[in-house]
């Protein structure tokens, strides 16, 4: 029987759907699912080996698989502010995870454009289901304020954390999840979010939406359902366990549970996802919307070693040097497939150059509006058309403000690393040929000074000073 819980919280949604369009342009839906901490290497289409992940592979089987894409940032919230907003670290507002008082992080300002409040001008109707990590309830931040007409998750990324939540929010209505109280098992947030995203796409089915679904899989903490967990139970040996918070003040307030079974968890929860992108594409199928839906599978960032994450086992980030937090390739080049039937030809692979501040451009284009201005993005509408006339960037910029300050710049095929600005802000920059060493081995600066002055110079241009998140120095400097 469905906890009680679930039919208010079910009752609720169904509740929130809105009003057919008038609009008569056939203007395709867009669902963009953002996967949490999953590696380059973590699905079967990019050379996974030890699991598969069949629905997701689909995407790529009917459209296209991007070989370099990049994430906006190396964690979670800043990443999100580049895909909101079509601006780099280095210009848009959110370029850390600072936290909120009482619940959530840092609030995106008021006077930020963000994707869905580009795609409502075209009629569109906005949906967001999973984590949202940039502002809490009633800030200008809050998903509602930033364009969402429904939003169902988490708000706080934190508390994100944790799989079985005492609550969750609809919009500004906090959900209580009691089936959870007490330390219980009953409610697995991930099951709810998905319900809710389905139900989102079958209640709009008559007017273009917008589907934002960035899940928490597979984030840490570890922890899957017991059907997932015999499927994969002692087939990745040796096993790894971790010990963490099970009780006591803290529990399940940001800090991951024990898991015994590292390695069967994580495949897992993969495995969950896997399953739930496969029932969003079925519901476009029963729907009749299959053929008019753009489909877009993303990660926020690299993989993690959090909870007892063990990406070398895995090797989730392929052939790629570091992990969430680095500014190397592991940390920031994430998978990216794109599927729209009857546009993008199916089983095509790309190695356009594109990072996540390109979504806002590319579907302003798709919706026949202007591209904003002063956003960092270029659309990449032909890429996926086909087409081969393809603006490029001239370079791609990142910023991160922890574990000392790091940026990187890619400009063509040459990487450039800055680590510990905050104490050497004109300290060494680190020089890599992604096209002869893609896996960031040898430090070439020495051989390219002109490069490395280059390289230099547009990192300070490309840096704007923040209040709220500036590096050290320039902190002293104030």
């Amino acid at each position: 029987m469905r906890p009680a819980t679930s039919i208010l919280l079910f009752a609720s949604l169904a509740a929130a759907g809105c009003a057919p369009s008038k609009k008569e342009k056939p203007l395709p839906n867009v669902v963009f699912i953002l996967a949490d901490d999953l590696g380059y290497g973590d699905l079967s289409c990019f050379g996974q080996q030890k699991f598969s992940t069949p629905n997701i592979d689909r995407i790529a089987q009917q459209g296209m698989l991007f070989r370099q894409h990049y994430t906006g940032c190396t964690v979670s919230a800043p990443s999100r502010s580049c895909l909101m907003t079509g601006l780099h670290t280095g210009h848009t507002p959110i370029r850390g995870n600072k936290g909120w008082e009482p619940e959530g992080q840092w609030p995106l300002p008021a006077a930020s454009l963000t994707l869905p409040e580009m795609l409502k001008t075209q009629g569109y109707v906005t949906g967001a289901f999973g984590k949202w990590g940039l502002g809490y309830i009633d800030t200008e931040g809050d998903p509602n304020s930033q364009g969402f007409d429904e939003f169902f998750g988490y708000n706080c990324q934190s508390l994100a954390h944790n799989y079985y939540p005492d609550h969750l929010w609809h919009n500004k209505q906090k959900i209580l999840l009691h089936e959870n109280d007490s330390g219980k098992t009953g409610t697995y947030s991930a099951d709810v979010i998905h319900k809710a995203a389905l139900d989102f796409m079958e209640k709009n089915k008559d007017r273009p939406f917008f589907l934002f679904y960035p899940t928490t899989i597979p984030h840490a903490e570890l922890i899957a359902k017991d059907e997932y967990m015999k499927m994969f139970r002692g087939k990745f040996d040796p096993e790894k366990s971790f010990r963490g918070v099970d009780n006591g003040p803290n529990f399940r307030l940001g800090p991951y549970c024990s898991q015994s079974e590292v390695h069967a968890a994580f495949a897992a929860m993969v495995k969950e996802l896997d399953d739930y992108v496969g029932e969003i594409l079925l519901k476009l199928t029963e729907l009749g919307l299959d053929k008019n839906t753009i489909v877009i599978f993303a990660s926020d960032n690299g993989p993690h070693q959090e909870g007892g994450g063990d990406p070398d086992y895995f090797d989730s980030n392929g052939p790629l040097r570091g992990y969430k937090r680095d500014m190397y390739e592991g940390g920031i080049r994430t998978p990216l497939l794109v599927m729209w039937p009857g546009k993008i030809k199916a089983g095509s692979t790309s190695d356009h150059v594109s990072a996540f501040w390109d979504i806002m451009p590319t579907l302003a284009e798709i919706a026949g509006l202007k591209t904003p201005e002063n956003i960092d993005g270029t659309s990449f509408l032909p890429t996926l058309l086909g087409k081969k006339k393809q603006s490029e960037h001239e370079f791609l910029y990142w910023e991160f403000h922890e574990q000392g300050g790091k940026v990187a710049v890619r400009m063509g095929d040459w990487k450039a690393v800055k680590l510990n600005i905050d104490k050497t802000p004109q300290g060494v920059t680190e020089l890599y040929d992604l096209k002869s060493d893609i896996c960031e081995t040898t430090d070439v600066a020495f051989q390219h000074p002109d490069i490395v002055n280059r390289i230099e110079e547009i990192m300070k241009e490309a840096h704007s000073t923040s209040e709220i998140f500036p590096f050290s120095y320039e902190q002293k400097k104030n």
